[in-house]
């Protein structure tokens, strides 16, 4: 808990600073290039930006301790209740995203290492290549262009199409339409859910397979599996039972850093499917110099992290007993 209050803390620190050393001036961005020297002088007065920076960041700092995260320049609204309402969508991608992941990801780990040298293997690593070295935004719009407006098969861009009417519970769409039981609204939050998680689960797929093969291939050679192919087990038994569990204690660590590393590229994927999750809103925030907008969103985006590390870290130990973690 220490640890976690002091990477915050450092967190914090660093992204304020950066933000206020950024070039732009909200006062002009809010009242236009052409507002009057004493409009934008009010505006500055009224959110500390003529104060020092270390008085700035101890007002937000202030604020921030008692669950504050400060009013969005730009729409006048809590930092907070916006997080909160974008927060399932972004949740939502992120998990279809990791979903697909890591299924697609461990299975072809898995085929590669048990067919090494294989036409299989090759062509696993070959695929894997590719995904580690595609941009988001590329092959994003290149799925947009060829299953959209060529082949027609998924919408363009954001989360339900003109005349589905959904009621919302948990604001994850999905989830939601099964609640409901409205299936029409079901089938077509997947159809706009699809393209935009394929694109965000490219890398961590790619990099989930490099690694089930790396591990699988180890484990493979170790003395016990050898004893189990000794005692007549069959290979399926060996590989499945035996190899698989033992090979998973490194893609687990690696598919938890990865779900925060998605939720960091969810910034380019939501702004290009037009999804109104906290990607697209610190992109605008960005844009905007909303500075109480980019801090809220950092600190929350950082202890979103730090927590999912944690659960990783429990999940690792719940698979491996051997492994015990001090204090």
């Amino acid at each position: 808990m220490g640890l976690l209050v002091i990477v915050l803390f450092g967190v914090s620190i660093i992204t304020f600073s950066l933000v206020r050393l950024a070039p732009g001036d909200p006062a002009v961005h809010l009242a236009g290039e052409h507002a009057s020297p004493q409009v934008l002088e009010n505006i500055r007065e009224k959110y500390h930006l003529n104060d020092p920076i270390y008085v700035q960041y101890f007002y937000w700092l202030r604020m921030a301790i008692q669950g504050d995260l400060g009013r969005s320049i730009e729409s006048r609204d809590l930092v907070t209740n916006e997080i909160i309402e974008r927060l399932p969508m972004t949740l939502e991608l992120t998990l279809f995203a990791i979903i697909i992941a890591t299924i697609i990801g461990i299975i072809a780990g898995v085929i590669s290492a048990v067919k090494q040298y294989s036409i299989a293997d090759y062509g696993v690593m070959l695929g894997a290549l590719f995904g580690v070295s595609m941009p988001v935004f590329w092959l994003g719009l290149m799925l947009i262009y060829i299953f959209s407006i060529q082949l027609g098969l998924t919408p363009v861009g954001g989360r339900l199409s003109i005349g589905i009417e959904l009621q919302r519970i948990t604001g994850m769409y999905v989830l939601d339409s099964i609640l409901t039981l409205n299936w029409p609204a079901f089938v077509d939050s997947i159809e706009h859910l699809i393209l935009p998680a394929f694109a965000l689960a490219t890398i961590p797929m790619a990099t989930v397979a490099r690694m089930t093969r790396s591990s699988m291939l180890e484990v493979l050679r170790q003395d016990f599996i050898r004893t189990e192919r000794a005692k007549g087990l069959s290979e399926r038994t060996v590989v499945y039972k035996h190899a698989v569990k033992n090979a998973l204690i490194p893609i687990v660590t690696v598919i938890g850093m990865e779900i925060g590393l998605l939720m960091g590229g969810a910034v380019l994927t939501e702004t290009i499917f037009t999804l109104p999750g906290l990607g697209k809103y610190i992109t605008d925030a960005i844009l905007a110099y909303d500075y109480p907008v980019v801090q809220g969103f950092t600190l929350f985006f950082a202890t979103l992290f730090v927590i999912v590390n944690l659960i990783t870290d429990i999940v690792y130990v719940y698979i491996d007993p051997r492994i015990k973690y001090e204090g």
